[in-house]
């Protein structure tokens, strides 16, 4: 193997290592929900969008034919779709749960609609599809931001997860390295 094909495979690697520890970090909220059999101190809308994010990324991984892209956000799909029933089944109050996803689903829906069936040049898709990619990766890394007023107020950092925090350092730093690898300025 090349001295490039080991560094690009052992980056690929990285960016799965990282992204999959940063998601199995929802994992410690799973257990809380079955625990105590509620969702109180849980954070919804981080499971939402993160799992909108990796459909979408999905699908740019796929027009873009990228096995690392497919692999990590299939799982990552698979595991925030997961998070989100449970998050579902212990939450009394399902109606504003379901409308957020009905709607995210919706805006998801729309882009997809419009990106296979109006845009046929296959490098506008895949340059606007990679935008929409990016718009939602800026509001995954941004929904944990919704605790932050409690944050501020209690000047208590109980509500951060350490381990989310130092994953997502990583998982970031790892995908903007392949980004820059690849010269897709969408994954850096």
């Amino acid at each position: 193997m090349e001295a490039g094909g080991a560094a690009d495979s052992l980056l690929s690697g990285a960016c799965v290592l990282f992204t999959l520890a940063m998601y199995s970090t929802g994992l410690s909220d799973l257990r809380q929900m079955r625990t105590t059999r509620s969702v109180d101190s849980v954070q919804f809308l981080p499971f939402l969008t993160t799992d909108i994010n990796n459909l979408s990324w999905m699908s740019y991984g796929a027009l873009k034919g990228d096995g690392t892209l497919i692999f990590v956000n299939a799982t990552g799909a698979v595991l925030q779709t997961a998070y989100i029933l449970v998050y579902l089944h212990y939450c009394p109050r399902k109606r504003p749960v379901l409308l957020q996803t009905a709607t995210l689903l919706g805006v998801l829906l729309l882009g997809f609609g419009y990106f296979w069936l109006l845009v046929p040049n296959l490098e506008a898709r895949l340059r606007q599809l990679g935008l929409f990619c990016s718009v939602f990766t800026i509001s995954m890394y941004l929904s944990p931001l919704a605790d932050l007023a409690k944050i501020i107020q209690t000047r208590s950092t109980q509500r951060l997860s350490f381990p989310l925090t130092i994953a997502t350092l990583l998982t970031s730093a790892s995908w903007t390295l392949y980004g820059f690898r690849l010269g897709d300025p969408y994954i850096m």
